[in-house]
Parts: C-alpha cells; sequence; structure tokens
C-alpha cells in the first residue's frame, strides 16, 4: 500500500530581497516562527509590532516606577519635575540652606540682647525650624515642568497662579491675590506642624542635657510652650515668609532673564542672605508680641535700710 503524506505547513519570512522563503515544520514546539530581517519594504516582516509593545511596556514601567517608592517616590518625581522647569533650582535650595539659614539665626540673634548669647535655647529651636520650613517654602514655591505634577488648586483657585502670585502669563489682580491667600494658608499649615515638631525636638535635647549634668547645666529662660510657639510660627509663615518668598521668587525669574548667569547666582546668594535676616529679626518681633519666647527678667533684691 502506499502512503500519502500531507504536506506540512509553512510560515513566510521577509528577506533582505522580498523573496519569500519556505520553512518546512518539524518539531519546532511553537508553530510561529517570527523573523524579520533588514532591508526591502518591510511590509511584510511580522516581528516590528512585537519591539513596539515592548517600547510601550517599558514606558509604563518608567511612567509608574515612582509610585513604588510611596512618598519619597512622589517627593523625588516632584523633585525632577522643578529641576526640568528651573535648572538653577538645585542651586537655590543650596544656597537657601546654607547661606539663608546661618542668615536667618544671625538675624534672629542680632534681635535678642547680648546677641542671643543668654538665649541659646531659643536660637536652636529658630535654628531647626528654620531648617525645615525654608526647605519646604523652596519647594513649594517652584514652578514644575508639567501641570499634572503641580498642587492641585481648590475651584476657588482654580484660575489663580499655581507656583506664586508673580508667575508669568495672563492673570488678573484677584488671580494673583488668590494665590497669596492660598500659599499663606498653606505655609500657616507648613509653619504649623513645622513649629511643633522644632519646638518638641529642641525642649527634648534641653531637658536630655538637664539630667546629663544636672548640677552645671541651667537654661538662663523658661522653655518655650510648645503648641504656642507653633501657633507664632503659623502666623509668621502665612503673612511675614509668604510676602517675602512670593516677592522673592518674582525679583529671581527678572534676574534669571536679563543679566548674566554669575551675576544672577550671586544676586541669589546676596538676595536670600537679607531676606532671611529680614525673617529672623520679624519672627523674634512676632514671638515677644505673643510671649512664646519670653525672656526671664531677674527681679532686683531688696534691700533693706
Amino acid at each position: 500500500m502506499s502512503r500519502r503524506f500531507k504536506p506540512q505547513p509553512t510560515d513566510v519570512v521577509s528577506s533582505t530581497q522580498n523573496q519569500a522563503i519556505r520553512f518546512l515544520h518539524t518539531r519546532i514546539s511553537n508553530s510561529k516562527l517570527h523573523i524579520s530581517c533588514g532591508g526591502g519594504h518591510g511590509n511584510n516582516g511580522v516581528g516590528r509590532s512585537g519591539g513596539g509593545r515592548g517600547a510601550d511596556n517599558s514606558n509604563s514601567k518608567n511612567k509608574y516606577s515612582w509610585q513604588d517608592f510611596g512618598i519619597l517616590g512622589v517627593f523625588l518625581s516632584g523633585w525632577r519635575d522643578r529641576v526640568a522647569a528651573d535648572r538653577q533650582f538645585p542651586f537655590k535650595v543650596l544656597m537657601e540652606e546654607l547661606v539663608g539659614v546661618s542668615a536667618c539665626v544671625v538675624g534672629d540673634m542680632a534681635s535678642r540682647p547680648n546677641f542671643g548669647l543668654n538665649e541659646l535655647d531659643f536660637v536652636f529651636s529658630t535654628l531647626i525650624v528654620c531648617s525645615i520650613l525654608n526647605f519646604t517654602l523652596m519647594y513649594l514655591l517652584a514652578p514644575t515642568a508639567s501641570a499634572s505634577s503641580s498642587s492641585t488648586l481648590p475651584a476657588i483657585f482654580a484660575k489663580c497662579p499655581r507656583s506664586h502670585m508673580f508667575e508669568p502669563g495672563s492673570y488678573t489682580f484677584m488671580n494673583r491675590f488668590g494665590t497669596f491667600i492660598f500659599k499663606g494658608a498653606l505655609f500657616a499649615a507648613v509653619g504649623f506642624g513645622a513649629g511643633l515638631v522644632g519646638t518638641a525636638i529642641s525642649n527634648g535635647l534641653i531637658k536630655m542635657r538637664k539630667k546629663m549634668d544636672p548640677s552645671s547645666f541651667e537654661t538662663p529662660n523658661k522653655s518655650p510652650p510648645t503648641l504656642l510657639n507653633a501657633l507664632t510660627w503659623a502666623i509668621h509663615m502665612g503673612v511675614s515668609s509668604n510676602l517675602r518668598y512670593q516677592t522673592l521668587n518674582g525679583i529671581e525669574f527678572l534676574l534669571a532673564k536679563r543679566v548674566p548667569p554669575l551675576v544672577f547666582k550671586s544676586s541669589v546668594v546676596v538676595l536670600r542672605c537679607l531676606n532671611n535676616v529680614l525673617g529672623g529679626m520679624s519672627f523674634v518681633i512676632l514671638a515677644r508680641m505673643t510671649g512664646s519666647q519670653s525672656v526671664a527678667v531677674e527681679k532686683p533684691a531688696m534691700v533693706k535700710v
């Protein structure tokens, strides 16, 4: 008896000369053989779409990779957007933390009797809170490269500038004033939180020092009340810091377009130094008014005659 062999299925593969090449199926587990060679018109190549899907998958992974890190990922993503919008942003942050915080402490000490040497506990509390707040102010006021990454404003402030009130654009006076109000409320909330943390840390370190050296260490002043000091920081941030930093951002925006880079960086150092000296002095005045940092005054001894 004669046997009839069934013809084996074939796969068509594109070659460099657009000629069909047929392969007989043997023992291959995958019945679809995808081979794409370079050259030709590429219309008959079957491997092209797979690569495209792979690229899309890699892009989607990169897009959502920051979400895997939680709060840290949100911060890093926001940092990248701010650097993309303003290449000078890292330099501004560095100057704010090094020069700005130092100038703030100097201004704080200059407003106290004996240059603050009798009130070092208050000065240390100011140093901690300023380090937190200055970075937060810089981060929240910086423009971002994408609109989706910037902070979403409430509906009542939807038409207001997102970064600061001097942001370029066709905004009305009320729109810019709305940004001042919204940022002021936001900074007041941040100032209250940072005031709680900074005052608690400062008071905790002072108590620890007293336990380590109870005989010789004695604070000249009463520790500031945590809640009252936090409220004082909230008022200072919502009014004084809000106005000063938004104005400073507007000035730096104008200088960046009109002066050479070296002059601009020098101006940033000088402006932020003066801004923080003024901020340190204004906080001491406000703290004296609210009574959150009152100096202990020695009563004169009564002399009997």
